[in-house]
């Protein structure tokens, strides 16, 4: 029987995942099905113990199921426990492991796809919520000099930096006022640009040698990518990210890594 694999969410029939695993598996030869399954915002659980009991290999998780993949799993890897969010969930041996590939997927897309080192940079991280803890780690893996993360509510900011304190990083956390200075990267990690709404990141912090990356994607520039754009910054939505991760937990699914370079020309055009 072919493996079978989906991603859970509510909304999920935008989603572009089962797009992107069936081309991986087709360059691969892996055989697979991949699907998409709504869950009722009250259901995830049954949801999850449903595709267990059918025999299903694995899921991706996304809105708004992330922390509520974390509290199932009976096992959690090393990033998704420093996400406290999960977006990829394996079912082995009877266990439900969780993983959070968001992180590594934006690096991958950053380093690979942009050609641009995090290594010795400044960046500057537009919101302390799920998906900026999610990247967080593998950011500091890179050896970044400093990552300041800017919030409306400093407390929150302040609770994430205080959980990723690193010897050799800079980690500090400012209110969006409080920004200063230019940065290598910017991330938009907020929710603004699903409203077609602007962080309120001040024009200083961009240069013309600044990468400017919205984790958010569309048909069009979101207001950020514009905003940093008309600061000379390069400027790049969220869907390379999107197809990154998708390839880390293909890899973690099946032990092969997919090329993901022909992929993301072909769905961008």
């Amino acid at each position: 029987m072919t493996d079978q694999y989906c991603v859970i969410g509510n909304p999920v029939a935008h989603s572009k995942s089962p797009q992107i695993h069936a081309a991986f598996a087709a360059q691969t030869g892996q055989q697979l099905d991949y699907g998409r399954r709504m869950a009722p915002l009250d259901g995830f659980a049954d949801v999850v113990r449903d595709l267990v009991a059918k025999g299903y290999k694995g899921a991706n998780v996304t809105v708004p199921f992330k922390l509520e993949a974390a509290a199932i799993a009976t096992r959690l890897e090393e990033r998704a426990l420093a996400a406290g969010a999960v977006n990829t969930l394996s079912f082995v041996d009877g266990e439900i492991v969780g993983d959070n590939t968001d992180g590594p997927g934006l690096v991958a897309d950053i380093t690979r796809n942009a050609g641009v080192a995090l290594t010795g940079k400044r960046i500057l991280l537009l919101g302390a919520g799920g998906a900026a803890r999610g990247v967080m780690l593998p950011f500091l893996q890179q050896g970044p000099s400093a990552i300041v993360v800017a919030n409306r509510t400093r407390k929150t900011a302040d609770t994430l930096v205080a959980d990723f304190q690193d010897q050799v990083t800079q980690v500090t956390a400012v209110n969006f006022e409080d920004i200063r200075g230019s940065f290598d990267i910017v991330v938009n990690a907020t929710s603004a640009s699903l409203a077609q709404e602007m962080p309120p990141v001040p024009a200083s912090a961009f240069t013309h040698d600044t990468l400017a990356l919205d984790m958010m994607y569309g048909d069009a520039p979101t207001p950020f990518m514009l905003f940093a754009a008309k600061q000379g910054a390069a400027t790049r939505d969220g869907f390379g990210m999107l197809v990154e991760q998708a390839a880390e937990a293909f890899t973690i699914w099946r032990g092969v890594r997919p090329d993901t370079r022909e992929l993301l020309t072909s769905l961008r055009t």
